[in-house]
């Protein structure tokens, strides 16, 4: 059975990330901004990438374990959304820090919570996913 390139079988990206592997969340910045021209929105590109980011390699960096992205595309027209989500093995939940004025980490969960339109952290029996949705203009 043959699907067009639009529908909601082909507005899924998935990619599964090594233990430590930040080299990879590079892989996945291109891979979602790929996709998101490809499924007609690369006005979310910038956006989404970066917050992608930050999440994954949160993920990597502070839980020691692997993770899981996922990018969803919605095609309720009432309601198009981007959702982002990404899955580590550690039930801890991520904390904003407050950085100081020259540190060089420490701002993901803020621009997540500046730019996102929603985003939210999920417990599971293996762990825990961190998401964010950004609206369709």
């Amino acid at each position: 059975m043959a699907h067009e390139p639009g529908c909601a079988l082909h507005r899924r990206l998935h990619a599964a990330l090594d233990p430590a592997d930040v080299v990879a969340v590079s892989a996945v910045r291109h891979r979602l901004r790929a996709a998101l021209k490809r499924w007609g929105v690369p006005e979310l590109a910038d956006t989404a990438e970066l917050l992608a980011s930050e999440l994954v390699t949160n993920a990597l960096v502070h839980t020691g374990r692997g993770a899981v992205f996922d990018a969803v595309l919605t095609s309720e027209t009432s309601q198009r959304r981007l959702r982002i989500e990404v899955q580590d093995g550690t039930a801890r939940l991520p904390g904003r820090r407050t950085p100081a004025e020259f540190a060089t980490s420490g701002r993901g969960l803020l621009l997540v919570e500046a730019l996102a339109d929603d985003w939210g952290v999920q417990l599971r029996g293996d762990g825990k996913v961190t998401w964010f949705e950004l609206a369709l203009p």
